[in-house]
């Protein structure tokens, strides 16, 4: 049976990997995308692919956002939302209400419920700053929506293979930083099987970058 997944932000780099893999993997065949982005066209090599639906849009724009979620059955929410408003929340979940869609995955940040500990701890917090109360709010919004979804916090991201581990929202975070192939890993092995970490705010790392005081690139 035929997987719709909808990506919204479909330009970024990680939202790109899923992409690809999705578009090239024998276990993704049945599974078609909707990409959500401003300025569509960035995306024109997709075009072509019977697969591929490109929609140019606005992701705070609530009424673009539901119409391109008809008949989808996932949406991937690939950035995070730092608006004093979440507006970018609130349009996602309107919509997937009004279209009776309920699987999402969004991404956000770490260190929303003080998880990671020591001195790179307070070192994210230091760095992320303000950014830290909407990405918050953000995941209160989901976990209070109704909806089965899954938040992804990253960690500071770099560009190596894919070696991670999930952490669950009560447990500490393991690592400081992780690549965005491993990120889109968990999105995949979501999309492969969307009863993955249902209902669930998940960290993702590499367990070697453990103990740094900072971001390993």
């Amino acid at each position: 049976m035929t997987k719709k997944v909808m990506i919204l932000a479909a330009n970024g780099q990680i939202a790109q990997i899923v992409e690809n893999r999705v578009l090239t993997e024998d276990q993704f065949a049945d599974v078609e995308l909707t990409l959500f982005l401003r300025n569509a066209n960035r995306l024109a090599n997709l075009q072509a692919n019977p697969r591929v639906t490109l929609v140019d849009g606005d992701i705070t724009d609530p009424a673009a956002v539901s119409a391109a979620m008809v008949g989808q059955d996932m949406v991937f929410v690939a950035v995070v939302d730092h608006d004093q408003q979440n507006r970018l929340t609130k349009s996602v979940i309107a919509g997937m209400q009004a279209n009776n869609v309920s699987r999402v995955l969004f991404a956000n940040v770490l260190g929303i419920y003080n998880e990671v500990g020591g001195e790179f701890g307070r070192w994210n917090a230091e760095s992320i700053g303000a950014g830290l109360a909407t990405a918050l709010q953000s995941d209160k919004l989901l976990a209070d929506s109704g909806l089965d979804y899954t938040t992804l916090r990253l960690p500071w991201l770099n560009d190596r293979g894919v070696k991670y581990v999930v952490t669950t929202k009560n447990q500490a975070y393991n690592g400081v930083s992780g690549s965005r192939e491993s990120v889109a890993d968990v999105v995949l092995t979501i999309i492969a099987d969307p009863s993955k970490y249902s209902h669930d705010s998940i960290g993702i790392a590499d367990p070697d970058t453990e103990g740094q005081n900072r971001p390993v690139y």
